[in-house]
């Protein structure tokens, strides 16, 4: 079956589905079983994420299959005019141009085995969706779908994408903020949680997996996005998101499916994400042909008993047994004298000397004089006679201390 016709199927049960399951919420009737409805769009839903997957490959193979085609055309002409009539040609001139035909067969071959590999894929998908198909059978659903009008996941967006269905004047809420398209950057490329889906159907509708309206105004809170299906539901969401956050992980934990689905592994941290080296959008991952890898080995694999008894000389071990031996011939004697009988050890202590000083209650002292004698008639004289004579300049202690004050 083509893939877009399996698509358009999937989305077909999606539309009827869920259709069935407002009706219910809304006139409280519990035929046929609600779990059961909420289970088949699940199932759905991830058959047609599945789809999506494969669709987005096959485009991807087909761009690749017209691009070595036009290379294919242009090597043939390259080779028609190299070759023409002759009847000989240089071989460094053909051959690089049948070597590049080789490499364009080539990739035709591998584009062959992809599609059968995305071929068998979509072929073992189609057990999974059996069940519902065989529960929920048309002869079932029709009467129940009488006077019901099947929305597509297009048309319930493009009904909230008006202006006055944005949250722009709801009330202001504490680190919390609504991102646009005219106010934000890149708004097509943010990552919304969920898979885009309305986390507020998912935690009040049961597992509804309906999909959100980002032009109603995106939620920004803890670093996360969050898009919903209605005003209403995105301003009672932002009211307490920790609240929907977890009515969510308690929904997933009941349907185990929803993990990978929604991809909730920030709150089941023991899962991995499937696919999450591949790129975003391929389910086929290029094999791994070549891979560097090492190995360490121990020093000692053999656990060491060193024993430090061991003798490797016999003689020294000949020696050591008479030394044992001789031991059974011998006996320990002890003697205590008189002497010895009542000695004891003693211990002596003794305070040393302290040092001891004495101050005296005045302190005197004695000055003396300082002489100081001058001899007279010595310089100048002119006669033969010399007449000198000692002059006493000394003073008294008080007169001195008087001059020098």
């Amino acid at each position: 079956m083509n893939i877009e016709n399996e698509l358009n199927s999937t989305r077909l049960f999606i539309s009827r589905y869920t259709a069935l399951i407002e009706r219910q919420t809304a006139e409280l009737l519990d035929h046929p079983d609600p779990d059961m409805l909420r289970q088949a769009v699940i199932n759905c839903r991830q058959h047609e994420a599945f789809l999506k997957v494969l669709l987005n490959d096959v485009v991807v193979a087909t761009d690749q299959v017209n691009t070595l085609e036009r290379d294919l055309r242009s090597v043939l002409i390259q080779l028609q005019n190299t070759i023409q009539s002759k009847t000989a040609v240089p071989t460094n001139q053909v051959y690089p141009k049948f070597i590049s035909l080789a490499k364009i067969w080539t990739g035709f071959q591998d584009e062959m085995v992809l599609l059968s590999v995305i071929s068998n894929i979509q072929a073992n998908l189609e057990p999974f969706t059996r069940s519902h198909k065989e529960v929920l059978q048309d002869s079932v659903l029709q009467p129940l779908l009488t006077g019901l009008i099947l929305r597509t996941d297009e048309e319930r967006v493009a009904e909230t994408s008006g202006i006055d269905g944005r949250v722009e004047h709801a009330p202001h809420f504490k680190h919390l903020e609504f991102l646009f398209p005219e106010t934000t950057r890149n708004f097509s490329q943010l990552p919304l949680q969920y898979k885009g889906f309305c986390g507020y159907s998912i935690a009040v509708h049961d597992r509804l997996l309906l999909p959100g309206n980002p032009l109603i105004g995106v939620l920004r809170y803890k670093d996360h996005f969050f898009c919903f299906t209605s005003k209403e539901a995105a301003v009672k969401f932002a009211a307490d998101p920790d609240r929907y956050i977890a009515h969510i992980a308690e929904a997933a934990k009941r349907s185990p499916e929803l993990i990978q689905l929604l991809e909730l592994h920030m709150q089941f941290s023991t899962i991995t994400p499937y696919g999450k080296s591949a790129e975003p959008g391929h389910m086929i991952e290029k094999p791994l042909t070549k891979r560097d890898s090492g190995i360490q080995t121990e020093v000692h694999p053999i656990e060491s008993n060193i024993d430090p008894n061991y003798e490797w000389n016999e003689w020294e071990m000949r020696r050591k047994a008479i030394k044992l031996a001789n031991l059974r011939t011998r006996m320990t004697h002890g003697v205590q004298t008189d002497g010895s009988n009542f000695r004891r050890n003693n211990a002596t202590q003794i305070y040393l000397p302290k040092e001891q000083e004495t101050q005296t209650t005045r302190e005197k002292g004695t000055s003396v004089p300082k002489p100081s004698v001058f001899i007279a008639g010595l310089r100048g004289c002119r006669s033969e006679t010399t007449k000198a004579y000692k002059v006493d300049l000394t003073l008294d202690v008080d007169t001195h201390n008087d001059i020098c004050d």
